[in-house]
This record gives structure tokens, C-alpha cells and sequence, in this order.
């Protein structure tokens, strides 16, 4: 019986209401048998990563239709980062992933889809997806929008990045209006996710790891023949895991989830992969830690050389196999469980033996036994101004230790300001406090000041710590989610200008030099601020939401 849930509402006699406005809504005496599928899109104008994605919505539909099941469309929301960064309206776009998720579940529940398909693109929307269809708990795919082409200005490739980092090249005179200008118009050609190895790349990445989405999913560009093909073949997919009843919770499990975080830290992925997946396995009733985490960073290196830290871009890894090919090649090594299933109604094993190798002569994803890094560029430090932890994005490029005096700035604009001002100096470690889950609000993303400080040439002369975020394009000698955050009492917002900041990457360790009777002295004399806005959505997800240590989840 494909239909269990829907039948509440086709076929029962007590439910005449129910029935009258299916058939008003178009609904034949045959469709009335069908299995649902709730299609939700996070489609919509004015963003290149979701301006597409109501098109590809409008394709899975015919493919489920094709299928002989019922398909429903219906949109929720999506929050371009690329857009808000260096604004307030940054805060907005982590509490997304809540919205998100609360809605598709909501909508489907409310409406009693037997399955789900969900088209996404930016940041939040592949993570607030999987965590509805694990709620849920019914035959459901992720369609990951796809990724965006490159653009060039004068012989240069460019991503989003380039306008980011444009900017700090403008403030210290280092290239003209016209080519400032001519960047900014060039970095976007069209629809598609940020093209790196950026956030949305590394969670579609991770998610096909998972087994969540389809195979080639998250390689495969937003505009290309094969990602509409992708599209079409959801609904025969859906048949399969409706008909053998394979359900997220058998799916998502604690190996399939140590499975995706190996392919984000190969691939050089966000450090919002850590605190998505620590909110995806609380969906799932999975125990994952920070420390499970960090065991897994021990023994897995880093082989991508992908942006932002290294060369090439999303388009470029499909074109070598995608991350099928990857995990091929990570699964001869005994990296990945080969057991888990995956929404093709097959295992990862006998997914992996349809995968092409990688091409001889690639230079993109180097040889386990000549790693970039051998163990993962993400690692959980923690110290006195980290007491639950933090997540630092290490490369290996920018060394493994930096210690320095803080320079203390308690909101991204201020800093912003700071670096325009000339006023951060090489050697210094910058403190951003009071920018965290419920401090930001939302934990806003510090891209614009990391651009900022690439573009003005500190990059590679400075460290920068926040209890709030950083974007997948942030590169450079970085660690965020410092927890507790500053407004909750976190030791990072007594640090005061001056006060020498080690950072061992090496050794997962973070400390001010601060003795405990002085931090005990500056405790006794904090006031905590008022948070930054009393009413609204912002205000809901203040009171609700947990430590970034435990994945910024807003239903403990």
C-alpha cells in the first residue's frame, strides 16, 4: 500500500471535506488512488542560487506523474547568503534552516504526503530539508539545485568570492572602478549555488554521501542536461523507496553520517558542515559530538584542491566523476561504510560499482598516500575561551600555530569599519564576541571582513575568532563557534585588547593568556548587554536556540 498516509484523506468516508477540495483541486477518481508526493521547492526570483530551482521543481513533478504517482508542489523559504553577508540581515539566514524544516514538515504532515521530494539551493535549504524528512520519516529525496559555472572578467575565473574580496582590493587602491565594477558584474553568469567548495557545495557533497540524494546530484551543474535528467528521474526513485518502504531512518544512521563528514573534510568543505550534521543526527536521534567529530578529522586527509583554499571549483570536480568517483576511491582505501542504503534503493557498495575511477592525470583530488594534509583541515579545539569547544578551518597553508595580541571588536560592522580604518595590524589575533547563535542573532557568517582582510593582503598575517560563523568561501587562519558565546557568559567575551591568544591546531587547543583569577575578576564585573532585538522571529529563535557546540538546534 504505497498510499498509507494519503489514504487518511482519499479514502476514508469520514473525511468528505478532505476529498471535496482534492477534487476541486484537480484531483481525477485515479488520482485519488495514487501515492503523494509533496514536491517542496525553496524556489524563487532574485537569488542565483534558487531562481532556478521552481523550473527543476516543475520537472521532478512530470517524472513523479511518469511514475504513476501524484505529485504536489509547494514552495518554502530560502535565505541567500551571499546577499545578507556583511548586513543584518545575516541573521536571518541560519534560523532559516528552522523555518525551513518546520514548514516542510508542517505542510506535509499537516497534508499527509506519503513521500517527499524537496529542490534546494543555498546554504540552509539542504540541511533544513533533511532534517523535515527525518522528522517525517517517509520515502523522501533531496534534489540539490546544482552548482553554478564559473564567471571571467579580463582572462580571470570568478565565483562570488572575487566580488568579496574585490572589495578589500578597492579600499587599499589595488585595482580600479572599471575593474571593480567589471568583477562584481561578472562573478554570477547565472543560475546555480556558489561554485567552490563553499557551504552549499559542501553540504549537497555530503548529503549525496549520506545517501540522501541521488548519485552525481551534487556535481552536476544547475543549468546542465544532466541535472534535468536528474530531475525527471526522482519520481521512478521514489516508486522504489515507496514500494520497498526504505524510509530516512534507515538511511541515516551513524556510519552514513560519519560517511558524509569524510567526504566534506576530503573535499575541503565548510565548517558549517559540523554544525549542520550536529543538527541533522539530533533529527535523526543519532549521538554525534563534537568529539566523535574530531576522530574522524584525525584520520581523514584533506585531497581537494578546491576553492577557497586551493584551485578549482565545483564544475571542475564534475568533470573528473563528481563525488561518486571520490568515494570510489576512498572506499578501496576503507574509508567508508559500504553497507548503508541510499535513496536508489541500493547500498553505497553496489552504488559505487556503476562509478567511473578517476581520470589518470587529474591534478584535482590528490593520492591518499601525498595528501594535502593528512589528517582533516577541521579540527574541534578547545581551551579557556573554548571551554565546550570550537571549530577552526585549517588548511595547513596557513600554518598550525599563531599566537598573538587580540584586538577586540563586538559586531562584524565595527570590524568592517576597522579594516577600512587601517586599524588591524600583521601579527594580531582579531576577536569578533557577541555574534553567536542567540548574541548575532543567528550566528551571522563573517565572509565580507575575511574578504576584506584577503583583499587588503592580511589574510596570511592575522587570526580571526568569533563565537559566530564563517562562510564556506572564507579562507585563511580561522575559528568560529567559539562556545559558550559571549552574550550566554562565554570566557571569549571578557578577552580585552592586548591579551596574547594561542592557537594550536596541532593539539586542539585555544587559550587566552589569561590567568583565572584575572578572567574571575573581569567576570565579577560584566553586565550582560541586552540582546540585539526583543520581538519577532529573531526573538523566537534567541529564546530557543542551543549552543553552536550542540548544532544550533532549536528543539532540546
Amino acid at each position: 500500500m504505497l498510499n498509507k498516509y494519503s489514504s487518511k484523506l482519499t479514502q476514508d468516508i469520514d473525511q468528505p471535506a478532505s476529498q471535496a477540495m482534492l477534487y476541486g483541486a484537480g484531483f481525477s477518481d485515479e488520482d485519488m488512488k495514487k501515492a503523494q508526493v509533496g514536491i517542496a521547492s525553496t524556489g524563487y526570483e532574485g537569488n542565483t542560487c534558487n531562481m532556478h530551482l521552481n523550473g527543476l521543481a516543475a520537472i521532478v513533478k512530470k517524472g513523479v506523474q511518469n511514475a504513476g504517482l501524484k505529485g504536489l508542489i509547494f514552495n518554502t523559504i530560502g535565505v541567500s547568503d551571499g546577499m545578507s553577508m556583511g548586513t543584518n540581515g545575516m541573521s536571518y539566514s541560519l534560523p532559516s534552516r528552522d523555518v525551513i524544516a518546520d514548514s516542510i514538515e508542517t505542510i506535509a504532515g499537516a497534508h499527509f504526503y506519503d513521500s517527499l521530494a524537496t529542490i534546494v539551493g543555498c546554504d540552509k535549504n539542504m540541511p533544513g530539508a533533511i532534517i523535515a524528512m527525518s522528522r517525517l520519516n517517509r520515502p523522501s529525496i533531496m534534489v540539490y539545485g546544482g552548482t553554478i559555472h564559473s564567471g571571467y572578467y579580463k582572462g580571470e575565473k570568478l565565483n562570488i568570492v572575487s566580488a568579496f574580496e574585490a572589495l578589500g582590493k578597492k579600499y587599499t587602491g589595488q585595482i580600479s572602478d572599471e575593474d571593480f565594477k567589471g568583477v562584481i558584474k561578472n562573478s554570477c553568469p547565472g543560475a546555480g549555488a556558489c561554485g567552490g567548495m563553499y557551504t552549499a557545495n559542501t553540504m549537497a557533497s555530503a548529503i549525496e554521501a549520506l545517501g540522501m540524494s541521488l548519485p552525481y546530484s551534487s556535481s552536476a551543474p544547475a543549468t546542465s542536461d544532466k541535472k534535468a535528467g536528474e530531475c525527471l528521474s526522482v519520481g521512478a526513485y521514489l516508486n522504489i523507496l515507496l514500494e520497498k518502504d526504505i524510509k530516512p531512518s534507515d538511511i541515516i544512521t551513524a556510519e552514513s553520517i560519519q560517511n558524509a563528514l569524510v567526504v566534506g573534510m576530503v573535499l575541503g568543505g565548510s565548517t558549517n558542515l559540523i554544525l549542520h550534521f550536529l543538527a541533522i543526527a539530533k533529527s535523526a536521534n543519532i549521538k554525534l559530538t563534537l568529539q566523535d567529530i574530531q576522530k574522524l578529522s584525525d584520520k581523514t586527509p584533506l585531497l581537494a584542491d578546491l576553492k577557497p583554499s586551493g584551485k578549482y571549483m565545483m564544475e571542475d570536480l564534475d568533470a573528473i566523476g563528481g563525488v561518486q568517483s571520490i568515494m570510489k576511491m576512498l572506499a578501496a582505501e576503507g574509508l567508508l561504510h559500504l553497507d548503508c542504503m541510499t535513496v536508489t534503493g541500493k547500498t553505497v557498495r553496489e552504488n559505487l560499482k556503476e562509478a567511473p575511477d578517476l581520470p589518470a592525470g587529474q591534478d584535482i583530488i590528490y593520492p591518499l598516500s601525498k595528501p594535502i594534509k593528512s589528517t582533516s583541515h577541521l579540527q574541534m579545539l578547545y581551551g579557556n575561551i573554548a571551554i565546550d569547544g570550537s571549530v577552526a578551518k585549517i588548511t595547513g597553508k596557513e600554518g598550525e600555530f599563531f599566537e598573538g595580541p587580540a584586538r577586540v571588536y563586538t559586531s562584524e560592522e565595527d570590524l568592517n569599519a576597522g579594516i577600512i580604518n587601517k586599524e588591524i595590524q600583521a601579527g594580531e589575533v582579531i576577536v569578533i564576541a557577541y555574534v553567536g547563535p542567540k548574541g548575532g542573532p543567528g550566528m551571522p557568517e563573517m565572509l565580507k571582513p575575511t574578504s576584506l582582510l584577503m583583499g587588503a593582503g592580511l589574510g596570511d598575517k592575522v587570526a580571526l575568532i568569533t563565537d559566530g560563523r564563517f562562510s564556506g568561501g572564507t579562507h585563511g587562519f580561522v575559528i568560529g563557534h567559539l562556545s559558550p558565546e559571549a552574550i550566554e557568559g562565554g570566557t571569549i567575551g571578557l578577552v580585552q585588547n592586548g591579551d596574547i591568544i594561542t592557537i594550536d591546531t596541532a593539539n586542539n587547543k585555544i587559550n587566552a593568556q589569561v590567568s583565572e583569577e584575572e578572567f574571575a575578576a573581569r567576570r565579577a564585573r560584566w553586565v550582560k548587554p541586552p540582546y540585539r532585538v526583543t520581538s519577532g522571529s529573531l526573538y523566537k529563535y534567541i529564546k530557543n536556540v542551543s549552543s553552536a557546540s550542540l548544532g544550533c538546534v532549536t528543539d532540546l
